[in-house]
């Protein structure tokens, strides 16, 4: 299968040290480790918002490493989505106007999409992520749980291939944590990768995959493979361990 994200290499001064990985189209792979590893600096090495010092990253057929920062841009806007533990939307604006910013921005040139039509997808994703009626709310006046929903919606209006996540449940309860890990599983099971950066062993055992990373080096790697319904507790137990081993 042709790999939808290759890192060879890569460096980042002194934070990252010869990092190599891939990931298949499809998967959602957790990067774990202590403060300072590296891990939010890997994150935005990978997404090009940030140039390493050496190495490569290519999304599918395209060297993200060598595009300029305008083609870099293009290539976040239209392929990527990002969710942070700061939410960054916009005050001023209602729910949906967030939402359909990068829409808005993307819709440019040939083959422009309708008002109506971007005004509708924004509907069906927060239909889909369960915060629908809150359309005309401001950030302000809704639950936590809730603006990171309306931000993974934002993250998806423009159908990425993959979505990169920093700590995205890290400012919630564990109760709202939940949901909203929830919801990525089930866009990741309706085909978007995930690479996300987290701290929670319980999120992390949501994940296909595991990566520890430690002093800016890949150290270990956990292969979990699909979550199923049911067994959820002995994932959680075995990624518990296994970060136990780690020096967790």
């Amino acid at each position: 299968m042709k790999k939808l994200l290759r890192i060879e290499g890569m460096t980042k001064g002194q934070i990252l040290h010869q990092i190599t990985f891939d990931m298949e189209p499809g998967e959602m792979v957790a990067v774990m480790g202590p403060s300072g590893s590296g891990k939010s600096t890997l994150l935005y090495n990978v997404a090009g918002m940030d140039q390493p010092t050496s190495g490569q990253v290519w999304l599918g057929d395209e060297e993200i490493t060598k595009l300029s920062e305008d083609d870099k841009a293009r290539l976040r806007l239209h392929r990527m989505g990002f969710v942070f533990q700061q939410m960054n939307m916009m005050g001023n604006l209602n729910l949906i106007d967030n939402i359909l910013l990068p829409a808005t921005q993307a819709n440019r040139g040939r083959g422009r999409k309708s008002k109506e039509e971007l005004n509708l997808r924004a509907r069906r994703l927060m239909e889909k992520l369960g915060i629908t009626g809150l359309e005309k709310r401001k950030v302000n006046q809704v639950s936590g749980g809730q603006l990171q929903r309306a931000c993974i919606c934002r993250s998806m209006i423009n159908g990425p291939e993959i979505l990169f996540a920093d700590e995205p449940t890290g400012a919630l309860n564990k109760s709202a944590a939940t949901e909203v890990m929830g919801e990525l599983v089930k866009l990741n099971r309706e085909g978007t990768s995930i690479l996300m950066v987290t701290h929670d062993s319980r999120i992390a055992s949501s994940c296909d995959r595991i990566i520890y990373l430690l002093d800016g080096q890949i150290s270990a790697e956990l292969t979990l493979g699909k979550s199923v319904s049911g067994v959820e507790k002995r994932r959680e137990e075995k990624v518990a361990r296994w970060l136990m081993e780690m020096g967790w």
